[in-house]
This record gives C-alpha cells, structure tokens and sequence, in this order.
C-alpha cells in the first residue's frame, strides 16, 4: 500500500498523480504497465514514485483496494436502506453497482481485469476484494436479523460470507455468460449490460439467496 508520503502529498498534486495511475492500469496489461510512462506523465521523479510506492504490484494492489473502497463508499450513500427488505434492498444494490462501474469505468475496468483467468497477482488480488467488501455485508446480515427479515439462527460471519462472494465474482460472471470483455465497458458503458438475459439472471441471484436467508 501506499507511503505515508503519498497521502501527504498536496492534494492537486496526489490527484494527477492518481489519474495518471488510473489511464496506465486502466489501458494496458499489468505486465505493459510502465512506471517510466506514469513519471514522465506525472511529472515527477522516478525516484519520487519508490517514494510513495514500493514497486508496481503495490501500485497496482492499491488500486484494487481503491476501487473496493470507493465502490462501497458509494453503495453506503443510496438512499434506501434495508430496514424492512433485505432482498430488494440487494437488488437495488447491484444496480447501484452497476452505476457506479459506469461513473468510475477506469476503476471498475481495472478490478475487472483483475478477477479474469488471466490476471496478474490472481490470489493477492482476490484476497483485497474479498476483504474489502465482507464487513459491509456483515452489517447488511445483522440489520436483516434485527428487523426480522432474516432467519436468525443463520451463522452471521458465513452469511456475509456467500453474500461478499456472489458480489465480488457476478460481475465476472456476467460478463464471461454474456461475452462482454472489460475493454467493452470503456466503450459501451451500461449498454453492455442493458438487456433482458442479464435482469433475469440478477433476479435468479437474488432469488437464491431469498430462498436460503429469508425467515420462514
């Protein structure tokens, strides 16, 4: 992760530094990635980037982390909460998922990448988005246990469990049942997921875990 030295650079500066990272991870293979490309861009000195990183795959491991964070930081902000219906309220999440990979493509286009056969650094990766998203989805089971939407004798931690692993691999799995590549959502935006086969197969997700955590 980064250096206390990056977080304490001026903001202006961090910032176009950040968006720099973002086009170079975002637009090429991690093996392509150049930190030669991403200094002279940013200005600043090949000395400088060790300065705030330790090498690339910490560079790139971060940006994992920064859209895990960015994209649950973005999910907390909908308006609806789940005090009655933890079911509708997780359909609504993944539509709030879906808008945020639309609003923040690089990001998502980069953790897309990520969880492909073919990704770099496939278990450290995995394990940032893992840990990123699991104490939301705890929060989201004890809420649902409270207002009695869910069964209470379900294990919390096993419950926040499958519901952090079917968020974290269904994007992967829709693209992959549905042959949209990551390149195609810097093109296509939402339209790669705009139509009918893709809303039922979020419908089945839910569906399935209704069936398993709902209170009989």
């Amino acid at each position: 992760m980064p250096t206390e030295t990056f977080f304490n650079l001026p903001e202006e500066k961090r910032a176009r530094l950040l968006d720099v990272l973002l086009d170079e991870f975002s637009q090429n293979d991690y093996d392509n990635v150049s930190i030669g490309r991403i200094t002279e861009r940013a200005g600043i000195a090949k000395g400088s980037f060790y300065q705030y990183f330790a090498d690339k795959k910490d560079c790139y491991l971060y940006l994992i982390q920064l859209a895990i964070e960015e994209k649950t930081t973005f999910l907390r902000r909908q308006p609806s909460e789940p005090s009655t219906d933890l079911f509708a309220h997780l359909r609504r999440l993944i539509e709030a998922g879906m808008q945020f990979q639309f609003r923040n493509p690089r990001l998502a286009h980069i953790a897309y990448k990520a969880l492909f056969d073919d990704a770099p650094l496939p278990e450290e990766t995995l394990n940032v988005i893992r840990r990123g998203g699991y104490a939301y989805f705890r929060s989201l089971v004890e809420s649902g246990i409270a207002n009695g939407s869910l069964d209470p004798r379900i294990d919390i931690d096993i419950a926040a469990f499958v519901l952090n692993a079917v968020f974290t691999e269904l994007g992967q799995h829709l693209m992959q049942r549905f042959g949209v590549l990551p390149d195609q959502l810097l093109v296509s935006g939402a339209d790669a997921f705009d139509h009918d086969d893709v809303r039922r197969a979020i419908h089945q997700v839910i569906t399935i875990l209704e069936t398993g955590l709902r209170k009989k």
